[in-house]
């Protein structure tokens, strides 16, 4: 638990651990629920600690979606077993849910087919109506699998844990807070978690023909309320009002006392903003801080709004976001697997490296993490940093048994990992705001656009020319290559951002700049979903001639991107 000695050159050599646990300690202290007077007390602090360390602090309250899960059970055959709720889930009846429990086994595998009612038939279920049923699923609750449900029909959902922990969820597939056009999409059905055991039994029951008579309660207040975003924000002595700046952001709420999920990286971002304003005068750009609420129970609707009513300024300006999320978990070994943008990869590489000797694997970001920009056209890296290794049951992103449960206390924070993961970051945040040139490779954007060009022009066999989309990457990557030969890192800068505008939209998204698609996973490079299904028709038949007009349209818009991002290497 030694602190690092303070080195010229790397300000992330001077993380404190004795600061990095103080804050953890304090962060301990409260149980902080979207849009609660516990959350604003503990913002409180943290905004005390911003103006101390000399950033200009903001407070916004807005009206977000939340929802609060409360009490939950399920009783079979009069016996009440250990149940929770979940944020988004329908409530109950007063005299509880019930209905013909069908077993659909792993709810992950089941999702990862499709999102349309029909893929339940794939798992033998054609013959049977899910109408009013109660669906008993394999895995912690999805918002994939509560859509299934809805869109089948089915009255409720059992989840059934993969171990005796029950963790808490957000199940609706509605990024942010819903709106006229998605309010539709959000789930309607009772959803409830058992334990492994529990439903081991209660599986095992159905396999010997039994019909135990199951009742779901679920208590869940859903609704709008005022929740916070706090946001501090720094610039170099005496740029510009208009200047660029990097986004670093986390959320503070919590499901219970959330030390690791989101206790060690608030306590990360505090540690990293005390370091970069110590070197203010070398920043080359601003940093802008932001600590969500609504993360955990409005489904990232306070980064979604603040994505929405900022979008001018944040197309403008923002050159590069930095999520944090969970830092410092006890036998967080694994360093390799964060999700980052392609042209983000570079320096996640280089950081890693350079703080752990781990060569990172440049996995691609999830579709989750407050990732509210990727519509702007902003790249963005990390949330989660530092994982669990594999084990018999591995959680969802790795981050411990405890993650989302009661027992996400201070015992479960390894204070040296914590200061490695917070020195991961104050060494990316650093080269963000320090470098003359923003450590922002577009020639690796353009890199692996063509390695999926390149994958999908085999798919389709010369049923559908991507010449003029090959052609446009490699003049991009070309283009970006001699970036590097520009004097003047202003006009690279710019550069390096319009490119970003106009490919990252294509890459993470399914190509609106302006709305949130679902909150369920994507492909690679959405935009170009068409065409592959398009691949997966059989020449002439009538599925390829009605898949064609769709892949047409997503070449069109894929091309007119990369022509924008090449005006913008020219230009440069």
């Amino acid at each position: 638990m030694n602190d690092h000695p303070q080195t010229a050159a790397n300000p992330a050599a001077a993380v404190s651990t004795t600061a990095l646990m103080a804050h953890v300690a304090e962060f301990a202290k409260r149980v902080k629920l979207s849009g609660t007077p516990d959350e604003l007390a503990s913002l409180a602090y943290v905004r005390a600690e911003l103006d101390r360390f000399g950033y200009a602090t903001t407070l916004i309250l807005h009206d977000a979606y939340i929802s609060l899960p409360g009490k939950a059970a399920v009783r079979i055959d009069n016996r009440d077993v250990e149940a929770i709720t979940h944020a988004f889930s329908r409530p109950s009846p007063p005299g509880g849910l019930s209905g013909r429990l069908v077993d659909i086994g792993d709810g992950a595998k089941i999702a990862a087919q499709s999102l349309a009612a029909q893929s339940l038939a794939g798992q033998s279920l054609a013959a049977q109506s899910l109408v009013g049923c109660v669906l008993l699923v394999d895995g912690i609750a999805s918002p994939a699998v509560a859509a299934l449900a809805t869109r089948a029909g089915a009255a409720g959902v059992i989840q059934v844990s993969p171990h005796h922990h029950l963790h808490e969820m957000c199940i609706s597939p509605v990024w942010g807070s819903p709106t006229s056009d998605t309010i539709d999409a959000m789930p309607n059905v009772v959803v409830t978690t058992i334990s492994l055991a529990d439903g081991t039994a209660l599986r095992d029951r159905l396999r010997a023909g039994d019909a135990p008579h199951v009742l779901q309660f679920a208590d869940v207040d859903t609704g709008w309320r005022k929740t916070p975003i706090l946001v501090a924000e720094m610039s170099p002595p005496d740029a510009p009002p208009d200047a660029p700046f990097v986004l670093f952001s986390g959320h503070h709420d919590t499901w219970y006392y959330g030390v690791m999920d989101n206790g060690t990286a608030n306590a990360t971002m505090l540690e990293v903003a005390r370091l970069m304003a110590e070197r203010r005068t070398e920043w080359q750009r601003g940093l802008r801080l932001c600590f969500w609420s609504g993360h955990s129970h409005g489904r990232y609707s306070g980064s979604s709004w603040y994505a929405d009513e900022y979008w001018d300024e944040l197309d403008r300006r923002c050159l590069a976001h930095v999520n944090i999320d969970s830092t410092g978990g006890i036998g967080a070994t694994v360093m390799t697997e964060s999700g980052v943008a392609a042209e983000l990869a570079p320096l996640a590489r280089d950081v890693i490296q350079a703080e752990t000797g781990l060569t990172h694997e440049g996995r691609r970001g999830s579709r989750s993490s407050d990732m509210s920009f990727w519509g702007i056209g902003i790249p963005s890296m990390f949330g989660s940093l530092s994982h669990q290794p594999p084990e018999p049951v591995k959680m969802r992103n790795a981050l411990g048994w405890w993650w989302h449960t009661p027992h996400d206390l201070i015992d479960k924070i390894d204070p040296d990992f914590l200061a490695r993961d917070t020195r991961i970051f104050a060494r990316t945040l650093w080269r963000l705001l320090s470098e003359p040139v923003v450590p922002i490779d577009p020639t690796a954007h353009a890199d692996a656009l063509l390695a999926e060009l390149d994958q999908l022009q085999t798919a389709l066999a010369n049923r559908h020319d991507l010449t003029s989309l090959i052609d446009a990457a490699k003049t991009l990557r070309h283009g970006a290559a001699r970036l590097a030969d520009q004097s003047n890192p202003a006009t690279i800068n710019e550069a390096i951002r319009r490119v970003a505008r106009a490919l990252v939209p294509i890459d993470y998204t399914t190509g609106d700049r302006f709305r949130h698609d679902p909150a369920l996973p994507q492909p690679a490079w959405p935009t170009l979903q068409p065409l592959r299904d398009l691949a997966k028709t059989q020449q002439d038949s009538e599925a390829a001639h009605l898949a064609t007009p769709a892949a047409t349209r997503a070449r069109n818009r894929v091309l007119h991107a990369l022509r924008e991002a090449c005006a913008a290497v020219s230009a440069g």
